[in-house]
C-alpha cells in the first residue's frame, strides 16, 4: 500500500493480454494511478494481491478459470481489503447486483476508451482521499464521505462552463437522433463546437441520461456515438 506517498498502485486483471496491455497504459495516464502488475487468471489474481498489495485491483468477469466476482470472495476470505473496480462485458444484472453486493468500487462495460476510465479513477481517488482523512465529529461527515465524488450537483445545477439554454439544445439533438448521434454530428444540428457539443453528451452519460457505445472504423480511434436513455 502507498497511502504515505499519496500513489495508488492498481493491479489490472483481463484473461486478453493485449487488453490488459491497453488499460494499463490507461491507467498510467491518471495521476496518481500507477499499476504495479497484470494478471491473465484467477488464480494469478490472487496471487499478485498477495505479492503486490495493491491499493485497487481492476478486474475482469470472465478469467479462464475462475469467475470475477468468486475472485473478490477469495481475496476477502483472505482478509484483503484492496478495492474492487469491475471492467467487463458481463452485462447480467445478476453480474451487476453480485457485483455491488461484493462492495466493488465501480463497474465498467466493455468497449470503453480512456474518456470513460479517466473520471471514474479521478472519483475513485476522491473518494479515498475523503475516505482516508476524514474525521468523523457527526452525520454530516458520514453522509459527506458516502456520498463523496458521485453525488450529483446539489439542486441538480449543471457543472461550471454549461448553460441550462445549450444543454437543452444538446438533450433535443440527443431525443431527435434517429440512433445514435455523435459530438460532431450533435455540434452540426445545433449550431455549437463540437469540442463544447461533447462536454454536454458526456455530462448527460455521467449524470445517467444517456448511453455511449463506440464505432470503429478501419483505422483511428473509435467514434463514442450518444443515445438518449429511456
Amino acid at each position: 500500500m502507498t497511502e504515505s506517498a499519496g500513489t495508488i498502485d492498481v493491479l489490472v486483471v483481463d484473461d486478453d493480454f493485449m487488453v490488459a496491455r491497453v488499460h494499463r497504459t490507461f491507467v498510467e495516464r491518471v495521476a496518481p494511478f500507477r499499476v504495479v502488475g497484470t494478471a491473465h487468471t484467477g488464480e494469478q489474481a490472487i496471487e499478485a494481491v498477495d505479492a503486490l498489495r495493491p491499493d485497487l485491483v481492476l478486474l475482469d468477469l470472465y478469467l479462464p478459470d475462475l469467475f470475477g466476482l468468486d475472485v473478490i470472495s477469495r481475496l476477502r476470505t483472505a482478509g484483503h481489503d484492496c478495492d474492487v473496480m469491475v471492467i467487463t462485458a458481463a452485462r447480467e444484472a445478476d453480474a451487476v447486483r453480485g457485483a455491488v453486493r461484493q462492495g466493488v468500487v465501480d463497474y465498467l462495460l466493455k468497449p470503453f476508451d480512456y474518456e470513460d476510465l479517466q473520471p471514474r479513477l479521478e472519483r475513485y481517488a476522491t473518494q479515498r482521499g475523503r475516505l482516508l482523512t476524514t474525521v468523523v465529529r457527526g452525520q454530516a461527515d458520514v453522509d459527506r464521505v458516502l456520498a463523496g465524488a458521485f453525488a450529483p450537483p446539489a439542486g441538480g445545477a449543471l457543472p461550471k462552463g454549461l448553460s441550462v439554454e445549450t444543454a437543452q439544445l444538446v438533450e433535443r439533438a440527443l431525443r431527435e437522433a434517429d440512433g445514435t448521434v455523435s459530438a460532431a454530428e450533435a455540434a452540426t444540428a445545433i449550431g455549437i463546437s463540437r469540442v463544447s457539443a461533447r462536454r454536454y453528451l458526456e455530462y448527460f452519460h455521467a449524470t445517467g441520461h444517456a448511453d455511449v457505445s463506440l464505432r470503429y472504423g478501419t483505422a483511428g480511434r473509435p467514434e463514442r456515438r450518444y443515445s438518449r436513455r429511456a
